[in-house]
């Protein structure tokens, strides 16, 4: 397999088209009280929100944190057609962080003078593409899907970010979102305040109304977006940035991707 020469050098945070299709994880509620707890979170990829009408996402990547900052073992329920569910035992007060993370290989190729295209992981990408292929272009995209829930007092632990592709870093605290009022968020790009990052927020129920008040803000020079819900529920936060030059040498372009549900009470 031959790959194309490596892409010029881009702005770092030049904005990437979002997929047509929204993946997220939807929890059955995010604040709760009591010695212990259960959430039960759907993950699906779907046109409207919160609507079970595209397909399941794959719980591969599954990682939930706990509020010591310990991994959470999930009780994965199954997959169907259209979502895939787990619950989440909340043992311990506090805050927990529930991820889906999720290395996206995409490439396109000439064969035989018909243009091509293959989906996998990079483990799959040895092999995937015939050593004959040529206008070859393969992207890699290290998409990170969230939510929270908070069993009695929140508290941080869980919300430290790790340096590696894009993240957000809640200044305000996700589980204490109320309408009214302002709430502050911080992205990260491999560590780094993501400076002029655009974020599209968007609430749920796109199915039932005409317009679907998508909202596009951008990040100030600290990454830092400030956002003020008008109606309580369900929303659905997404963003996409290129991620700088790839290391492993079989990958022409590298982005990274975030998409977060977050509840917003009223007042």
């Amino acid at each position: 397999m031959t790959l194309g020469a490596a892409a010029p050098a881009i702005t770092l945070l030049m904005a990437v088209p979002a997929d047509a299709h929204r993946r997220w994880l939807l929890p059955s509620a995010t604040v709760l009280s009591g010695d212990s707890e259960t959430v039960t979170v759907d993950a699906a990829s779907s046109n409207g929100l919160f609507l079970f009408e595209h397909n399941a996402l794959p719980l591969s990547g599954l990682e939930i944190t706990g509020p010591d900052g310990r991994a959470v073992a999930p009780n994965v329920i199954g997959s169907g057609e259209y979502r895939s569910v787990f619950d989440v035992s909340l043992q311990m007060a506090g805050t927990y962080r529930i991820a889906l993370r999720r290395d996206q290989i995409m490439a396109r190729y000439t064969l035989n003078g018909e243009e091509k295209r293959w989906r996998g992981t990079t483990a799959d990408l040895d092999g995937a593409i015939p050593a004959e292929a040529q206008d070859v272009r393969v992207s890699r995209t290290d998409a990170r899907i969230e939510t929270f829930a908070t069993l009695g007092a929140p508290n941080d632990t869980a919300l430290q970010p790790i340096g590696e592709g894009l993240e957000m870093v809640p200044v305000s605290h996700p589980n204490d979102l109320v309408v009214g009022e302002e709430a502050q968020f911080r992205f990260l790009l491999n560590g780094e305040p993501a400076a002029g990052l655009e974020v599209e927020i968007v609430p749920g129920g796109t199915r039932y109304r005409d317009d679907a008040r998508v909202q596009m803000l951008t990040a100030d020079q600290d990454g830092i977006v400030s956002f003020t819900a008008d109606a309580p529920g369900f929303w659905y936060f997404e963003a996409a940035a290129d991620a700088g030059t790839p290391v492993d040498p079989r990958i022409d372009v590298r982005r990274a991707s975030y998409s977060a549900v977050l509840e917003v009470l009223p007042l």
